[in-house]
């Protein structure tokens, strides 16, 4: 996990990524969300889509309606409904009258720990966009791509005119993603991995943390990353059955005390990605290998 760059930040900024692409970052920085969460505007005609609006931060959505100046906003597209990326869809749709599409929706009801950002209870798209499915405007097009793992619904983006995928929460630079049962899956989360890797993009823009250049070598390194935490998980069962907290400060050393639930969330995603492989069992909270 990367620590975030000196400030000043660009946070409300409109900054040029590329010719179709802008982003826009929110006032929202936190050991989860990095630098904050960047939202991106998609197209340099008349109309645009915004992807990842963020929280309900009325500066923000200032910022994002600033932005677009005087297009028209096509689609207000999710990558998925954490509270860090769809709260502002509701209101920016009010405001501006446009559509909220892509991720589908989504209610959790569990008494597991939280660690990652909540879930957006009151997220409702006007359409949800299924694997393979396009949003189209003036000059450009963003193709859905399934990637779920980070939580069921995630959703990637492909700009097909330039090779550049918006990739949500599933694969950041600066850190990697956290999973969290029970609508975290780690099975699914390196299926989808796997499914990236396979792809040709040029390059992804994260919802936090810089853009990647290299997204195979990066994505490549993931999967060899969370295979060794895996490896890891076994090893350490070798030595004497645990519950998933007691595997944290054995596998993560000098880690941030504010992230020690997500790393036990990690731990026991995988750990029950084991458990379906047939690989680990549990009894009253403890596991053990088989």
């Amino acid at each position: 996990m990367a620590g975030a760059p000196p400030k000043p930040w660009p946070t409300g900024l409109s900054e040029q990524c590329e010719p179709l692409v802008r982003r826009v970052l929110a006032p929202n920085p936190s050991p989860y969300t990095y630098t904050g969460t960047q939202t991106y505007l998609v197209g340099a005609g008349a109309d645009v889509a915004v992807i990842d609006p963020g929280p309900a931060d009325p500066a923000h959505i200032d910022a994002i309606v600033a932005a677009v100046g005087e297009a028209r906003i096509a689609a207000i597209m999710c990558t998925h409904t954490h509270r860090d990326h769809s709260p502002a869809a509701r209101p920016l749709a009010t405001r501006t009258g446009a559509p909220i599409v892509g991720c589908a929706p989504l209610a959790i009801d569990s008494d597991l720990p939280r660690s990652d950002e909540s879930f957006d209870h009151d997220y409702a798209p006007d359409r949800v966009m299924e694997d393979g499915e396009a949003m189209t405007g003036t000059g450009w097009t963003l193709r859905a791509i399934a990637t779920p793992g980070h939580v069921s619904n995630h959703l990637c983006f492909a700009l097909e005119e330039s090779g550049a995928l918006f990739t949500g929460d599933h694969v950041m630079a600066w850190s990697t993603s956290v999973v969290v049962p029970p609508d975290g899956d780690m099975g699914d989360y390196m299926k989808s991995l796997d499914r990236l890797y396979a792809r040709e993009d040029r390059v992804y823009y994260p919802a936090h943390g810089p853009a990647v250049d290299k997204p195979r070598q990066l994505v490549r390194g993931m999967i060899g990353h969370r295979r060794q935490r895996e490896a890891q998980i076994l090893r350490l069962l070798g030595e004497t059955a645990r519950t998933a907290g007691e595997f944290v400060p054995a596998m993560y050393k000098g880690l941030d005390p504010r992230l020690s639930g997500a790393a036990e969330m990690s731990v026991t995603a995988h750990l029950i990605d084991l458990e379906r492989r047939g690989l680990v069992a549990r009894s009253d909270g403890i596991w053990q290998t088989i």
